[in-house]
């Protein structure tokens, strides 16, 4: 009996054993994969870097919004996100925790929104000062997620989707010490491998859709025609690229292809074409920056891409003493996986594979319960597919906002960073995110009906909100609102160099019409609204 029981005894431990000789062999595999076997590259000084860079994106992230949040999706912003949230509450059940994941269910207020800006961009500076690196990682994608719920079309761009996906995965990769130097673990491959597989879903998939979606511009070369003025905020620099030879444009979209197919493919070959992969991600996002303001994007591609570079050629560029010190924390790959990390890669692995194969394949289905599972994970926006620019744009519509008192004369509002006045310079504003500016773009693209927080906006400068009003650069009444409001929509273009000499403008504009009806909140005087 005795010896009976002392055998059932074993079987947990055994089972506990069993299963850690497993997650070992996992963990060596994924040494493998990215060249840590046998010490053979290590990366501590590697997630060094690449943690206070992602430190400091967040920070710029948080702080942009902090500017803007109020007159977004304030209490008196174009969203308010406090209204979405009674609106769910009010035809949902529980289910409407999973599809808006966010602590405002707690409260929306204006307070709560700016007190959320705030604890993020503390975080991000305990991440920056390497304090307690995993408990700041979450609080920070807690909160980024939480406003990107509420936030609907201000916080839906690409790279919002790809902070979150970067700064989960980075939970997972990051030392688990509260004080820098402090009982820091070696470098889990696992962790690393997850984030390579990031950076080449976002690289490749952003190259092959250009040509799997089928838009003439990219099949034939012309995209870049096109490109540099028809981008959502291009620099200055833009305007000197669009006067390139159409020969050199075209050279320049096959080295697009080269850069974001091929190069790739180096990212889980040997250690020297890792390296050429990283040197070329990094040259792409260098001009991507410099012809057009896509705030914080590239600095976080350039992040992602410099986890590619080893400690050995760290060591050859940065002052040895620091890559002593860090290099002390724990720099060497190792069996660190633990069942929760290799979980979360396994369900990361699938559920972005089948989102990979889907973004690649527009044309085919997945089955019904994976489409079901995709579709349950979807609102938490840290598994994403991607794709920038698969359609070019052939033409810039931009709609320029106006005011009136009496219907007969018109004043226009100006915005900050978008184009209005065709001689103003386009400008850098980058890292920043005006995403006001941003969203006039798309509005642009599509009828004023499909696009509802035009009105909302429009109400908003009816209304004279001081949060929106801050958004613009110009309010061309000052005293008191305007009785009405219109939107027209015109046709920009750069200018061309003999234009520009002529005139002094950086664009050339010519009216379509109107974009939307005429707005007004006080009650007419005449039969009707003055026509646009």
């Amino acid at each position: 009996m005795d010896a009976g029981h002392g055998e059932r005894a074993m079987e947990p431990r055994q089972i506990t054993s069993q299963l850690q000789a497993v997650l070992t062999a996992v963990e060596g595999v994924f040494q493998w994969l990215v060249g840590g076997a046998d010490g053979h590259s290590t990366y501590g000084v590697t997630r060094w870097l690449f943690l206070r860079a992602l430190g400091v994106i967040y920070l710029i992230a948080f702080v942009s919004l902090w500017v803007q949040v109020k007159g977004l999706i304030g209490s008196q912003g174009i969203l308010p996100a406090q209204q979405y949230l009674q609106t769910l509450r009010a035809y949902l059940g529980p289910e409407r925790y999973r599809l808006a994941p966010t602590v405002f269910w707690l409260g929306a207020g204006d307070g709560l929104l700016v007190l959320a800006c705030g604890v993020g961009t503390l975080a991000a500076l305990l991440l920056v000062c390497d304090v307690a690196p995993v408990g700041a990682l979450v609080v920070l994608w807690v909160l980024y997620l939480s406003l990107a719920a509420v936030g609907r079309d201000f916080l839906s761009f690409q790279w919002d989707v790809l902070l979150l996906e970067t700064g989960f995965l980075a939970i997972f990769f990051a030392p688990s010490h509260l004080v820098p130097g402090r009982g820091a673990a070696g470098v889990p491959a696992v962790g690393l491998f997850l984030l390579w597989w990031l950076l080449f879903r976002l690289t490749f998939q952003s190259g092959l859709v250009k040509l799997t979606w089928g838009d003439p511009t990219w099949l034939d070369l012309t995209a870049l025609d096109y490109h540099f003025y028809t981008q959502p905020l291009p620099t200055w620099i833009a305007w000197y690229a669009q006067q390139l030879p159409a020969v050199a444009k075209k050279l320049a979209v096959l080295l697009t292809y080269v850069l974001e197919i091929g190069c790739p493919l180096l990212i889980f070959g040997p250690r020297t074409l890792r390296l050429v992969a990283c040197g070329a991600m990094v040259f792409l996002q260098l001009v991507i920056f410099a012809t057009g303001n896509y705030n914080f994007f590239n600095l976080l591609t350039i992040a992602l891409a410099l986890l590619l570079v080893d400690d050995a050629a760290w060591a050859a560029l940065l002052p040895g003493d620091l890559v002593r010190a860090v290099a002390r924390m724990g720099g060497a790959t190792g069996p660190t996986g633990g069942a929760l990390r290799m979980a979360v890669a396994g369900f990361v692995l699938v559920v972005s594979s089948a989102k990979f194969w889907q973004n690649l394949t527009p044309r085919s289905t997945l089955p019904d319960p994976a489409q079901r599972a995709l579709a349950w994970v979807e609102p938490f926006r840290s598994v994403n597919s991607y794709g920038l620019f698969r359609v070019m744009t052939t033409t810039r519509p931009e709609i320029v906002v106006e005011g009136s008192d009496d219907g007969a004369t018109w004043e226009a509002y100006e915005f900050k960073y978008k184009p209005g006045a065709v001689t103003r310079r386009p400008r850098f504003v980058e890292p920043h995110q005006p995403r006001l500016d941003w969203q006039m773009w798309f509005a642009a693209l599509g009828p004023y009906e499909l696009t509802p927080w035009v009105p909302s906006f429009l109400g908003a400068l009816l209304e004279g909100s001081p949060p929106v009003l801050a958004l613009l650069a110009r309010n061309p009444f000052p005293q008191h609102p305007p009785r009405y409001v219109r939107t027209r929509l015109y046709n920009y273009r750069f200018t061309t160099p003999a234009e520009r000499q002529a005139s002094g403008a950086w664009w050339s504009r010519s009216l379509v019409g109107a974009y939307g009806p005429v707005l007004s909140l006080a009650p007419p005087e005449r039969p009707g609204p003055p026509e646009p």
